[in-house]
């Protein structure tokens, strides 16, 4: 079983092109927006700001990342499986698994 690191950094050496590429730059403006939240939420713990405070700004920061997690599922979905099932085969097989490990993964989190 091939990690999907390793299956991504391959399939970039080959040329293809992730689904999510045409909204790359919209996902790093969200994942900034992201660390400039991770940063507040620090100053605030260091500050000793209310607790009820701090889960807020906790919760607000979790959503911004289920938002991006759930944009590049369905990214991979429309582009990276879809693409595997018209090739079928192994490829096919491999697409479906690593998205349905994903999507474990997100509802476990």
């Amino acid at each position: 079983m091939v990690p999907p690191m390793e299956i991504a950094a391959d399939e970039s050496a080959h040329g293809h092109q992730h689904g999510y590429i045409h909204r790359k730059d919209s996902y790093l403006k969200r994942l900034r927006r992201i660390e400039g939240q991770a940063r507040g939420l620090q100053r605030m713990v260091e500050d000793e700001k209310y607790c009820i405070d701090i889960l807020t700004q906790v919760s607000a920061m979790t959503k911004a990342l289920q938002a991006v997690s759930l944009g590049l599922l369905e990214e991979h979905l429309s582009h990276c499986v879809v693409e595997a099932a018209k090739a079928g085969g192994r490829e096919a097989e491999e697409k479906v698994r690593e998205a349905s490990e994903a999507i474990a993964r997100l509802v476990r989190s």
